[in-house]
Order: C-alpha cells, then structure tokens, then sequence
C-alpha cells in the first residue's frame, strides 16, 4: 500500500490527536477518513460548479445563435 508523508505543526498534530482520541480513534484512521471526505467534497463542488458554467454556456450560445 502507497503511503503519504504529510507535515503538521506541533498544534495541527495536538488537535489532530485529541480529536481523533475523542472520537475513540486511531489518527492514521480519523486522517484517512478526514482526506477522503475532503477529496470527495471537493469533487462534489468541482462538479457542480462544471455543470453550473455548462447550464450557463448553453443559454449563452443559445442566444448568439
């Protein structure tokens, strides 16, 4: 399995550990799940806005024509 180095500050990785114990967690599990939510959203609001500016673009060029 890849792995991925990422560097915190001392507080990122307080707040990360406290969280994750919060939660009853690992924070290798409660970062992976907080990465994969982050990708997916990112992915939702990508597409969204793509669809959003292909909705506008057909009105456009509806008009020009």
């Amino acid at each position: 399995m890849a792995g991925l180095n990422v560097r915190f500050t001392e507080e990122e990785l307080d707040a990360l550990r406290e969280r994750a114990e919060a939660e009853g967690r690992s924070m290798q599990s409660f970062a992976h799940d907080a990465v994969i939510r982050a990708v997916n959203e990112h992915s939702r609001l990508f597409d969204e806005a793509a669809e959003h500016v292909l909705r506008v673009s057909e009105e456009l060029n509806r008009r020009l024509a």
